[in-house]
């Protein structure tokens, strides 16, 4: 397993003094996680990325990729329906680019489970993860910046059919996948295919992965290739959705493309959203007003915006993230290595918990993580 280089206690005590300063309580979080949950909420493509071992009942397990999921399990699962909380400790993963090396880092961080202003809360996260960035001593270091949410807004803006406009929304995180809308192209559902989807079309994700378990069962099918029931599922019954809504026009197409084009000074960047609006522009005027907001607000607690970037086509390889995203980059390292990420995630709670145990759901969710050796000045990771 790779180790990253060590960095001298003053270093670490100057990256870690913004996080301690956040009011937020020490918390730590198993090593072990769930497999199945993880790929469950992080989205399939995680799995090569993961590092794969028995759990205690011979179930798979990982070791913790980072500390979101981890810390809000645990969070969670002590009943509480708010709370802020700091961690530090070692995540694991294989080293990407198909190498077969797993990497064990420091990471430090804060996760926060509020009910209050999420914008204000937005820009006092990435404040934290820049402050503990810059403290590392690197002098060329650059804010990215992105938004779930934003592009589901402009999608909403567009007027589309709902099963079109849903199936873009999924697509932001899937690059793939939304290259392939955008040119319409993808899979047409076989007959039989179609007959399973419309019968699955209709059910919630938990039931439809169910139903499809026992259909297999029944017909003495035993799945091969590391597939699980609910990708499956959800599988099928986007292609049958894709038969019943058609395809983005022309059009809707240079639209969608322009918006994902946009990259500039935050500012100028939001302009350019705006003037692509589509006749439905209610939702997507709000969430440009909320981030000037947020945007202020992060200069407000010294983020230099001079060297921020919001780039519409941003986004997180953890499919958990809804909402506003950011990484801190330095040039030195290059974007594959950022020193510091986050962003929000008020979807995960509910996935997690479901309506089980009288806990709201309805509980905000942002946090942030910093890798000291990346950020420190003197490191070569």
């Amino acid at each position: 397993m790779r180790l990253e280089r060590s960095i001298p206690a003053e270093a670490l005590d100057a990256i870690r003094a913004p996080l301690l300063a956040a009011g937020a309580a020490a918390t730590d979080a198993p090593v072990l996680q769930p497999l199945g949950l993880l790929l469950d909420l992080a989205g399939e493509a995680m799995r090569s990325r993961l590092f794969v071992v028995s759990g205690d009942g011979g179930e798979e397990a990982c070791l913790r990729p980072d500390f979101t999921v981890a810390v809000a399990r645990e969070h969670f699962a002590s009943g509480l329906t708010s709370g802020r909380y700091r961690y530090e400790g070692k995540a694991f993963r294989v080293a990407p680019r198909g190498s077969d090396r797993a990497e064990e880092f420091l990471q430090l961080g804060v996760e926060a489970f509020e009910t209050g202003d999420p914008v204000a809360a937005d820009a006092e996260i990435a404040a934290l993860a820049w402050a503990s960035s810059a403290a590392g001593g690197r002098s060329d270091l650059s804010l990215i910046l992105g938004d779930v949410s934003l592009f589901a807004a402009f999608v909403d803006s567009l007027d589309l059919a709902a099963p079109l406009a849903a199936r873009l929304k999924r697509a932001f995180s899937r690059p793939r996948q939304l290259k392939a809308e955008l040119d319409g192209e993808g899979d047409a559902p076989s007959a039989e295919q179609s007959r399973i989807a419309a019968l699955l079309a209709g059910l919630p994700e938990a039931e439809a992965s169910a139903v499809l378990q026992e259909l297999w069962s029944l017909a003495g099918i035993e799945p091969v290739g590391g597939r699980r029931p609910a990708e499956i599922a959800h599988r099928l019954v986007e292609k049958a959705e894709t038969a019943r809504a058609g395809r983005l026009d022309p059009e809707q197409a240079a639209k969608v493309r322009a918006f994902l084009a946009v990259s500039n000074r935050p500012d100028a960047a939001l302009d350019a959203i705006a003037a692509l609006a589509g006749p439905q522009d209610a939702s997507l005027k709000a969430a440009i007003a909320g981030w000037r907001q947020r945007l202020s607000g992060m200069a407000a607690r010294g983020v230099p915006l001079d060297r921020a970037t919001l780039a519409a086509a941003f986004g997180r390889a953890f499919g958990y993230y809804d909402g506003f995203l950011f990484e801190v980059r330095s040039a030195a390292l290059g974007d594959e290595r950022p020193l510091a990420a986050g962003g929000r995630y008020d979807g995960l709670p509910s996935r997690l918990l479901g309506e089980r145990g009288g806990v709201s759901t309805n509980t905000g969710a942002v946090g942030c993580m910093v890798r000291p050796a990346r950020a420190y000045a003197g490191g070569g990771e």
